[in-house]
């Protein structure tokens, strides 16, 4: 949704209080503002999230939302990226040095959202959840090889 191609967005997102909202904050990518548009919806509408409110990152010209999953959580970042705009690790840093967890959420062109948890280092991923069926899986494969 750049200027050039810039889509027609129907009437109500244009007259939804808090995309009006957004849109205040000028951070100069309207493409950036109606996928955190989206992800607001995603958060409060579907996830239940709340306090969700938005605030400018003018460094990144993005708006960034901040909400707490659970009524007395913590409160988390989230950033919504078009599918079209690329990040740099200067990007997460200027995020992740604000303090609060963040999650980046990347928005498709068909409004698909993904939500990927980001931190300050390396996190040990979970094991698998049914480690008897990876080994069933292996002991195919070598019974395959024979």
């Amino acid at each position: 949704m750049d200027e050039d191609n810039r889509e027609v967005l129907p009437g109500w997102i244009t007259q939804h209080p808090m995309y009006r909202e957004l849109m205040l904050l000028d951070v100069g990518d309207s493409a950036q503002v109606y996928a955190a548009f989206l992800v607001y919806l995603d958060l409060t509408e579907v996830r239940k999230w709340t306090d969700v409110v938005g605030t400018p990152c003018h460094e990144l010209q993005a708006v960034l939302l901040k909400g707490r999953e659970k009524e007395d959580g913590l409160v988390h970042v989230v950033f919504p990226l078009p599918a079209h705009r690329t990040v740099s690790h200067k990007d997460f840093r200027c995020i992740l040095d604000r303090g609060n967890p963040m999650l980046l959420c990347a928005v498709a062109t068909d409004s698909t959202l993904v939500y990927q948890r980001l931190c300050d280092g390396l996190l040990t991923p979970d094991p698998p959840v049914d480690i008897k069926d990876q080994g069933h899986r292996h002991h195919r494969k070598r019974r395959l090889q024979t």
